[in-house]
């Protein structure tokens, strides 16, 4: 039961998603589409919530419960960051926005960047640790534990690798090319001759015939 809810709840977050997008560009109600949005917090809490009941009519404790704390957690530490992105997306192509701004390629910005993300991941471990240590405590010595508390060596296992690659980054920065801004964009100069030649492109041979 615990599964199929789980695959109900990551179903059912993509369709408010998509249903609050489309209803806040396509049928231009921007407060109704924000109220879809709104609900996708309610999927996480039934989630919870029927974890619980499902521990206390005696279920003994699985990786399933496991899996619900750690889907509950990313949802937290990432679920904001997927929203936004995707709602610049769709402004963008629903709405006649301007395009999302891309994140940092280079330097300390992408490195800072990287680093953004890595807290979420960080977020996401400490929100499902918190769950999986009260759902343990909610069973007690009457049962076994050993699978939740593998959950919790697991989130932050995973926090370690991904803080090890966004470190990365700081350590070894990706250097932006010539006349390239940290950010991606083309960088200004004062003098002609600063701007690299790839940037600056001279009149074509027949263009040059045509005068």
């Amino acid at each position: 039961m615990i599964v199929t809810l789980i695959v109900i709840c990551e179903v059912g977050f993509w369709v408010l998603l998509a249903a609050g997008l489309a209803t806040r560009y396509l049928l231009k109600m921007p407060r109704a589409g924000m109220a879809l949005l709104l609900c996708e917090p309610l999927l996480e809490v039934l989630l919870l919530v029927v974890s619980v009941m499902d521990l206390k009519n005696g279920a003994e404790p699985s990786w399933r419960h496991g899996l619900a704390a750690v889907y509950i957690g990313y949802t937290v530490g990432h679920g904001h960051r997927t929203v936004k992105w995707l709602d610049g997306h769709a402004a963008h192509r629903l709405g006649g926005g301007p395009p999302p701004p891309k994140p940092p390629q280079y330097g300390m910005a992408r490195a800072r960047h990287e680093g953004s993300i890595w807290l979420g991941s960080v977020v996401a471990a400490s929100v499902a640790s918190v769950l999986l240590l009260l759902a343990i405590w909610y069973v007690g010595g009457d049962g076994n534990t050993d699978g939740l508390r593998s959950w919790i060596f697991g989130a932050w296992r995973a926090v370690g690798i991904h803080g090890l690659i966004a470190l990365s980054y700081a350590i070894w920065p990706k250097k932006a090319p010539e006349g390239i801004s940290e950010d991606g964009s083309a960088v200004s100069a004062r003098d002609p001759e600063h701007v690299p030649d790839l940037l600056v492109r001279g009149p074509r041979k027949d263009e040059e015939q045509i005068r």
